[in-house]
């Protein structure tokens, strides 16, 4: 017999996170828990959920890379002309999700995504396989193509062009940079009584508080 999903759950029990064992800055906090990721060969640690919306609030969301972050924020690459780099445009206040689920954990980030500067994103551009690079030119990202054989041959005619030109980062395609407004950690306990630390910037500091699992 099939399992009911409304039966599937677990009890989290792996860790806590205590008010006494927290950063006073949420990217320090980040930075532990990334590590602690990393450590664990978690596989696509660095996937996160996108989820941005049209100047009219209709939402969408998506799985993108991070790419790298700092104090600033949170960077990913994308086309500006795909459907997410069009809403990004109409309303910039968008929020990032990481779920970490063999640490029972998952973070939640709120704030604004700015572009970064080319030169950044140029860097970024030609560290990628070359595969990648051409693919960047060869994808009108998000719109609709007559088939699989029409991106292919696309990709194979950008592939021949740049046998002869230099391959440069298209003026369409760059990073974004998400500059957190509120950061919450999530850490699964058990009974659903789980841990959840939220930092919201108040001016240029930090307000650390707990919410209700």
């Amino acid at each position: 017999m099939n399992q009911s999903i409304a039966d599937i759950r677990r009890d989290y029990k792996l860790q806590s996170l205590m008010e006494i064992d927290i950063a006073s800055t949420p990217i320090e906090q980040f930075t532990k828990w990334w590590n602690e990721a990393l450590q664990s060969h978690i596989t696509e640690v660095n996937a996160m959920t996108l989820a941005t919306s049209t100047k009219d609030g209709v939402p969408s969301a998506r799985i993108v890379l991070l790419k790298g972050y700092n104090d600033d924020g949170f960077v990913f690459f994308t086309n500006y002309e795909s459907a997410k780099g069009q809403q990004i445009a109409d309303n910039n206040k968008v929020a990032l999700v990481f779920f970490w689920k063999e640490l029972e954990r998952q973070v939640r980030i709120e704030g604004t995504a700015i572009k970064i500067d080319l030169v950044e994103s140029d860097e970024y551009f030609l560290s990628r396989p070359t595969g990648s690079q051409v693919g960047a030119w060869a994808s009108p990202q998000s719109k609709v193509i007559e088939s699989r054989e029409a991106i292919e041959e696309r990709y194979l005619a950008f592939s021949e062009k740049f046998k002869a030109e230099v391959l440069t980062r298209p003026l369409h395609w760059g990073g974004y940079r998400i500059e957190p407004n509120k950061i919450e950690f999530w850490q699964g306990r058990s009974s659903r009584l789980h841990d959840r630390i939220l930092y919201t910037k108040e001016n240029a500091a930090w307000k650390i508080e707990r919410l209700a699992p």
